[in-house]
C-alpha cells in the first residue's frame, strides 16, 4: 500500500484553510463509514458496535495519512470492509478489513489487537500482514505460481483470502491515482495471481472485475478501443436484445413458470482473450451478449432449457450441464447457445437462485446463506463437497496444514505441490518427475542428481511426484545429466537445462577430441604439434578456416571431434599452408609415425577411461569393456564410436570407410563401470532367477536389464542380462560365479557380432 503522510501532520497549529480541508476530509471519511454501517443490517447490534470500535481505532491509527488521490487513508479500509459486507462476512472479518493496514503502516502490534479485539481479529490481521510481506518477497523472485500456492498454504482462514481479494479489488479500482510506472507490475500481479484465486474460490463477479481492471491498465489503448466497439455494438443491438427478452418473458408466462431474466455481457478482457486465442476480429465474436434465466427449482432448470430450445435453434456442441457435473469451485448452471433473431448467437445460463448466489460469490456464499437462513442448513444446500470441506476446516480446525491439504488439488488442479526436506512448498506441473523437482530447486542440483528419496524411501529419478510428497535429492560431484532424462521430464526449465548442459559438454569434449585427432594426424605428416595461434600463424589459420568452412578455430576442432571433418585431410592442408611460409615437415618423425601407424598403441592413440561422456560413445552392437581389443570409428556428426576389434559391424565399416578409423586404447584406470551382455542358460524351476541374480550380486556386478523368453513349459531357458562390469577380468569372474550356480547350464558373454 502506498501511503503519503499528510503534509500538515507534524504541524500542531495549521492555518485556517488547512483546518477546513482536514475537517472536510474527516467528514467524508465519516460519511463513507456511515454508508458501511447502513449495509450491516444482517448483523446484530453488538456486532455492529464491535465494527464501529474497530473503525475508531483504525481512524486514529491512520490519522494524518493520505492516499495518492489525496483522500484520507481510512477511506481505503472502509471501502475494503464495504466489499466484505456485500459478501455478508461476519463481524470479525469486517473488523479485520478495517484494521488490515494498521499493523504494517502504523506500528500497531498483534498483542495490541488481541487485547482490544480478541484473538480471531488479531489472527486475521496478522495473516493479511504476512501475505503482504510474502508478496514482496516473491515479487522480487518473480515466482507468481509460488506466491499463489504459499498464499493459500499460509491462510489459516478463508476470510483472510476474501479480505485480501477485497483489498486488491479496491486498489485496482483506484489504480489511476498511483504513479503510472507501477501500473504494469500491479496489473500483471492482479491478472496472474489474484484473478485466478478469485476464480477458484468461485468469486466470479470479483474475478471478472479484476480481469477487466488489470486489462485496462496493462493495455490502455486496446481496452479503450474494445470499450468503444462494445458500446457501439450495444447501441446497435439494443432493440434486438429487447426483442429476445420480450419473447422469452412471453414464453415463460404462457407456461406459468416464474423466472427472473437478467442480461449478461461478456467482459472486455474475455472478448480480448477470445480474439487473441482464436485469431478473431471483434465482428467475429458472436457471443458478447447473453441472458441468465433464474428459476425456482432444479427441475425448472431443465424445463426452461426445453422452452428455450423450442423457441430458438440450439448451436450443436454448445450445451453444458454444470448442474449434474458441478465445477470444482461449486459453480452450477446449464449453459446453452442458441441462434436468435437476425442470426445472433445468444448464450443462456439457467440456474436456481441458490446456484446464482454461489456462482457470483463462491466461498462467500456460505456467509450470504448464513445471513439469510437462520436454520443453519444453508451450507449443506450448496451441494458441493469441496466448498463444504473448505468451510468445515476453517470453522473447526484452524489448522493451516489441513486446510492446505484439502484445497491444493482442487484450487490449482493442473499442479502438484511437494515439499523440500526443510518443508518449503514447491509447485510443479502434474506429471512432473524427481528430475523436474531437482532443476526447480537449482540447476546445479539437477545437473548432479544421482538418486532421490520420496517420503524417506529411495526411488528412481523418473518417478512422478504426487501431492504432499517430501522429496530429497541426493547429488554427487561426478554425476552429470543423462540424455535419457529428456524422455520423461515435464518442465521447460528442466528440459532446457539438460539440453544446454549436454550441448555445451558435447562441444567442449568434441573440441578437445578434435585437437587430439588433428595433432595425431599432423604427427603423421611430420609436424610435432599444432601451430600456436599468434600474429605469425593467424593468416594460416584464417586460410584453413576458409578451406573447411568454419568460423573459428574452436568450431573447426569441434567438427573434427564430431567426425564432420576428417583430421588427416585438414592436417595435409595445414602442412601445405605452413610450407608456404617456410615450415618443413620432420622426415624422421613422419617415418616413425607411419611405421607405427598399424600398431594399436602409437604416440597419437586416444586413451579412454569412460569419463569422456558425450564426445565418445561405446557401440551397443558389441559393448566393449576394458581389456578388449578396440577400434575407434569417427562417425559423421556423432563423434567417436568405440567398437570391439572383432565386431562384425566395425569390420564392415573398416572395409568401406577405413580413413575414419583411429587408434584408441584403454587407460590404466577406468573411471566407471561398462555395460556388456551375457547369456545364461538355466533349467526351469522355482527361484532360478533369484539364484542367478544373487550369483551376479556376489560378484559385485550391477544388473541393468533382464530379458526372459516366455517359455515356462520348456525344461531349459535362456536368460539375457545387460550388466555393468569394471573390466574383462571382472566379467570373467562373474561368469565363473554363474557357472558354479546350481541350475545354470551355461554362462557366456554375448559375442561381439551381436
Amino acid at each position: 500500500m502506498n501511503v503519503a503522510l499528510h503534509p500538515l501532520a507534524a504541524n500542531p497549529a495549521p492555518a485556517g484553510g488547512a483546518v477546513a480541508a482536514t475537517n472536510a476530509a474527516a467528514n467524508a471519511a465519516a460519511a463513507s463509514f456511515a454508508a458501511l454501517v447502513d449495509s450491516l443490517d444482517y448483523l446484530d447490534a453488538a456486532s455492529i458496535e464491535q465494527v464501529r470500535k474497530a473503525y475508531r481505532f483504525a481512524d486514529a491509527a491512520h490519522l494524518g495519512q493520505l492516499r495518492n488521490s489525496g483522500e484520507p487513508y481510512i477511506t481505503h479500509p472502509i471501502a475494503v470492509a464495504a466489499l466484505c459486507a456485500s459478501w455478508k462476512l461476519d463481524a470479525p472479518a469486517l473488523m479485520a478489513a478495517l484494521l488490515h493496514d494498521a499493523m504494517e503502516d502504523c506500528g500497531v502490534t498483534k498483542a495490541d489487537l488481541i487485547e482490544r479485539f480478541g484473538v480471531t481479529v488479531a489472527e486475521l490481521v496478522d495473516g493479511l500482514t504476512k501475505l503482504d510481506k510474502l508478496q514482496f518477497h516473491t515479487r522480487e523472485e518473480n515466482q507468481a505460481e509460488s506466491f499463489r500456492k504459499m498464499l493459500l498454504a499460509m491462510a489459516r482462514d478463508v476470510r483472510v483470502i476474501l479480505i485480501k481479494l477485497a483489498d486488491r479489488t479496491h486498489n485496482m479500482r483506484t489504480l489511476a491515482d498511483m504513479p503510472r510506472s507501477k501500473w504494469q507490475r500491479i496489473a500483471s500481479e492482479t491478472l496472474e495471481i489474484y484473478a485466478p484465486i478469485a476464480h477458484r474460490l468461485g468469486l466470479n463477479q470479483t474475478y471478472r472485475e479484476l480481469q477487466d481492471l488489470a486489462f485496462r491498465y496493462l493495455h490502455p489503448w486496446r481496452y479503450a478501443t474494445l470499450a468503444k466497439a462494445v458500446n457501439k455494438s450495444r447501441n446497435r443491438r439494443r432493440d434486438l436484445i429487447k426483442k429476445v427478452q420480450a419473447e422469452v418473458d412471453a414464453a415463460f408466462s404462457r407456461i406459468g413458470m416464474k423466472v427472473r431474466l437478467a442480461g449478461r455481457e461478456k467482459t472486455l478482457y474475455a472478448i480480448y482473450q477470445k480474439m487473441q486465442l482464436k485469431h478473431l476480429s471483434f465482428a467475429q465474436v458472436t457471443d458478447i451478449y447473453g441472458f441468465r434465466v433464474i428459476v425456482p427449482t432444479v427441475t425448472d432448470c431443465y424445463t426452461a432449457l426445453g422452452v428455450l430450445h423450442q423457441m430458438y435453434k440450439p448451436v450443436p456442441g454448445k450445451f453444458k450441464d454444470h448442474i449434474a457435473i458441478a465445477k470444482l469451485n461449486g459453480y452450477q448452471s446449464l449453459h446453452t447457445t442458441v441462434v436468435g433473431p437476425a442470426n445472433l448467437s445468444i448464450e443462456f445460463q439457467i440456474r436456481t437462485e441458490e446456484m446464482h448466489v454461489v456462482a457470483e460469490a463462491g466461498v462467500a456464499a456460505h456467509w450470504l446463506y448464513k445471513a439469510q437462513n437462520a436454520d443453519g442448513t444453508a451450507a449443506e444446500r450448496l451441494g458441493t463437497k469441496w466448498l463444504q470441506s473448505l468451510l468445515d476446516i476453517q470453522n473447526e480446525t484452524r489448522d493451516a496444514a489441513e486446510f492446505w491439504d484439502h484445497v491444493k488439488v482442487d484450487l490449482f488442479p493442473d499442479a502438484v505441490y511437494v515439499f523440500t526436506p526443510k518443508s518449503q512448498i514447491m509447485a510443479l506441473p502434474r506429471g512432473a518427475t524427481v528430475v523436474d523437482f531437482a532443476y526447480a530447486i537449482h540447476s546445479n542440483v539437477g545437473d548432479h542428481a544421482t538418486a532421490a528419496k520420496i517420503n524417506g524411501e529411495l526411488v528412481p529419478l523418473r518417478t512422478e511426484l504426487t501431492n504432499g510428497d517430501v522429496v530429497e535429492i541426493i547429488t554427487a560431484p561426478v554425476s552429470t545429466p543423462n540424455p535419457a532424462w529428456l524422455g520423461f521430464v515435464r518442465t521447460g526449465r528442466a528440459r532446457s537445462k539438460i539440453r544446454h548442459y549436454l550441448k555445451t559438454l558435447a562441444q567442449t569434449e568434441s573440441e578437445g577430441l578434435g585437437e587430439k585427432l588433428l595433432s595425431q594426424a599432423l604427427r603423421a605428416e611430420g609436424l610435432a604439434q599444432l601451430p600456436p595461434l599468434n600474429a605469425e600463424t593467424q593468416p594460416i589459420w584464417d586460410k584453413l578456416l576458409r578451406f573447411t568452412g568454419n568460423r573459428t578455430r574452436s568450431e573447426l576442432m569441434t567438427d573434427i571431434g564430431l567426425g564432420k571433418r576428417i583430421a588427416s585431410i585438414v592436417a595435409k592442408r595445414l602442412v601445405a599452408l605452413l610450407g608456404e611460409i617456410g615450415h618443413r615437415p620432420d622426415a624422421l618423425l613422419m617415418s616413425r609415425e607411419r611405421y607405427t601407424a598399424h600398431e594399436t598403441l602409437s604416440q597419437g592413440a586416444i586413451m579412454l577411461d569412460g569419463s569422456e561422456s558425450a564426445s565418445v560413445q561405446y557401440a551397443s552392437c558389441c559393448r566393449p569393456v576394458p581389456g578388449d581389443a578396440i577400434v575407434g570409428y569417427l562417425g559423421r556428426g556423432e563423434g567417436l564410436v568405440v567398437h570391439n576389434a572383432h565386431c562384425s559391424v566395425a569390420k564392415r565399416l573398416q572395409d568401406k570407410d577405413s580413413e575414419r578409423f583411429i587408434a584408441v586404447d584403454w587407460s590404466d584406470e577406468p573411471a566407471r563401470l561398462f555395460e556388456t551382455g551375457i547369456v545364461v542358460t538355466v533349467t526351469n524351476g522355482k527361484g532360478v532367477l533369484a539364484r542367478v541374480a544373487a550369483a551376479l550380486a556376489d560378484a559385485e556386478v550391477d544388473i541393468i536389464h533382464v530379458d526372459m523368453p516366455d517359455e515356462a513349459a520348456l525344461e531349459t531357458t535362456e536368460l539375457r542380462f545387460l550388466i555393468a562390469v569394471r573390466d574383462q577380468a571382472h566379467l570373467e569372474a562373474a561368469l565363473r560365479n554363474l557357472r558354479r550356480t546350481p541350475a545354470v547350464l551355461r554362462a557366456v558373454r554375448m559375442t561381439p557380432q551381436g
